[in-house]
């Protein structure tokens, strides 16, 4: 497990524990923890009791925490990061239109998203209906190897890359449908990579299914994931293979020429 104080390989002059440790402060709260205090902090950013206080209250003082007695919580002021990367990216600003109009189109849920280790985080996403329990606005980050989106991204890594992921990846089950084999996923993503497509079915949530495309920039690299999810009960797969495939196809290809970079 990352931690920081277990910093990457490499050259660990360059790397400083510090800012490491501030971040994993701010990636501990989440929607299950949106108030901590100083030992849950410690406990899940996995570092000292002091280092996790002298974190915060640095973090307090620039904007980032506020505190309410021994409970801590993010500030809003933490979106500005998260709109400093949104700025700086072509990607999402080029997206979202698009997204939009898939939605309208079919009527569901368009979403685009990175590969981030071992998880896909969403960086556009257009929403005409929510579904399931799972919020997935952006910014939101879900398991690579069992959602439609992470195993495109996953089957356009290199064998190499691939055998890295497969190495360290712990994959973790949530539905009695998630396919945890790493034999078994790793045969479902060269089919993948064949077909150019993903079609995930109720491995993430129960009654929750979705399909995915790669999405290329004009050089023809693969930079990000499209899906549409739907509800199982009242979208057979079929639906999604001949009616959502096609829609999401001709947008990531009209896309393509407009991701320069």
């Amino acid at each position: 497990m990352r931690t920081p104080e277990n910093p990457p390989e490499g050259d660990s002059r360059a790397y400083v524990t510090a800012l490491a440790r501030g971040l994993s402060v701010m990636k501990a709260f989440d929607e299950q923890h949106a108030q901590l205090t100083l030992s849950d902090v410690a406990r899940i950013a996995g570092m000292p009791r002091a280092s996790a206080r002298r974190a915060l209250l640095t973090l307090e003082s620039l904007g980032y925490v506020t505190s309410n007695g021994r409970l801590f919580s993010l500030s809003p002021q933490v979106l500005t990061l998260a709109r400093a990367y949104l700025a700086s990216s072509p990607v999402p600003r080029v997206a979202q239109g698009f997204l939009e109009n898939v939605s309208e189109i079919l009527g569901e849920s368009c979403s685009l998203s990175i590969l981030h280790g071992d998880e896909v985080i969403y960086i556009a996403r257009s929403t005409r209906k929510r579904i399931g329990s799972l919020h997935r606005d952006v910014g939101a980050h879900l398991p690579a190897h069992c959602t439609s989106m992470g195993r495109v991204l996953l089957a356009a890594l290199s064998e190499t890359e691939l055998d890295k992921f497969l190495a360290a990846a712990a994959l973790n089950s949530f539905t009695a449908y998630t396919v945890t084999g790493k034999s078994e996923l790793r045969v479902i993503l060269e089919k993948v990579r064949r077909n150019g497509y993903c079609l995930v079915d109720q491995e993430l949530e129960i009654d929750l299914r979705s399909i995915a495309v790669p999405v290329h920039n004009a050089d023809g690299r693969v930079i990000g994931a499209m899906n549409v999810s739907a509800q199982a009960s009242r979208t057979p797969k079929k639906q999604l293979i001949d009616r959502f495939l096609p829609a999401l196809r001709d947008t990531a290809m009209k896309m393509r020429p407009l991701l320069i970079g």
